[in-house]
């Protein structure tokens, strides 16, 4: 597995962490690396994540339902992990977002500034206070257009699949975006059968396998459709099979969070191991469009 990058960033393989609980902290980061990750994706840093929520994971029979929203370490602790992080070479890829596209342009902006190599606009989580009801092309290419304003690095735009994907997916490309990131979370509930009311309290954030078909079409109809952007596709990888298929219909790396809630470092390096059995052969010619 030879010659793969994304956002610039060279890559021993392409299994990539996403963002999530399990990167934030800089122990952990590192230990994934060490593991074997490709690359690693940071909790999403935010200049005021909300305070006061009740936020937890809840394990499904397939997949998890989760109500967390950005990492609630500073802005501050996060420039300084990340300063680390670039002073040792590794391949971080930090996760934005903000109240605004100009604060988070003016966040990315202190982020480059750190040396930190990519950047991925987490603008789509849907479990804030009043959840996502307005996510829309013009929402996209204004994060989008503002932050690439502001700042030189590559940049990922992560998007949910759903109604209106491939009017986002070129608003983000129109406003500068480098490569698209598919998929964040999806709406999912779960009924408490002791009470029968929803568990969390509410319409939260799906991760699992249940994403996978949807994102695998998802991926293959904007390649038909011509978008050649890079793509870090994921959603319900689990194993080695999981990362080919993505990177079969047209992704350029995988991501894979969810599976690694449980034995977390040797689920990762199984994954790995099984991706490198697979896909050896032919991964160069699957980074297409990665830029150099």
């Amino acid at each position: 597995m030879n010659d793969i990058s994304i956002l610039g960033l060279p890559l021993a393989n392409p299994v990539v962490i996403g963002s999530g609980l399990l990167t934030d902290q800089e122990r952990n980061i590192r230990k994934l690396i060490e593991k074997g990750a490709g690359a690693v994706v940071t909790k999403t840093i935010h200049p005021r994540p909300p305070k006061g929520l009740d936020e937890r994971i809840l394990r499904l029979p397939v997949g998890m339902l989760n109500s967390t929203t950005y990492s609630k370490r500073s802005v501050d602790h996060w420039l300084g992990v990340l300063r680390s992080f670039a002073e040792d070479g590794l391949p971080i890829i930090a996760s934005l977002h903000a109240d605004t596209p100009a604060e988070l342009a003016a966040l990315a902006k202190d982020v480059e500034a750190t040396g930190c190599r990519a950047l991925e606009l987490g603008i789509s989580c849907l479990n804030e206070e009043d959840g996502l009801e307005d996510d829309n092309p013009d929402r996209v290419y204004a994060y989008t257009s503002q932050t690439r304003g502001r700042t030189a690095l590559p940049i990922s735009v992560k998007l949910a699949v759903g109604e209106g994907l491939q009017d986002r997916v070129r608003a983000a490309i129109a406003g500068g975006a480098d490569a698209i990131t598919l998929s964040d979370t999806i709406p999912g509930a779960a009924v408490a059968p002791d009470t029968g009311e929803l568990e969390l309290n509410g319409v939260y954030g799906y991760s699992g396998p249940g994403l996978k078909p949807l994102v695998l079409a998802a991926i293959w109809q904007l390649r038909k459709r011509g978008i050649e952007l890079p793509i870090l596709g994921g959603g319900g990888v689990t194993s080695g099979r999981d990362v080919a298929d993505y990177l079969s219909v047209g992704a350029t790396v995988a991501q894979v969070y969810t599976a690694l809630h449980t034995d977390m470092y040797e689920t990762l390096e199984r994954i790995v191991a099984e991706t490198r059995d697979l896909v050896g052969p032919f991964a160069a010619q699957e980074s297409r469009g990665a830029i150099a």
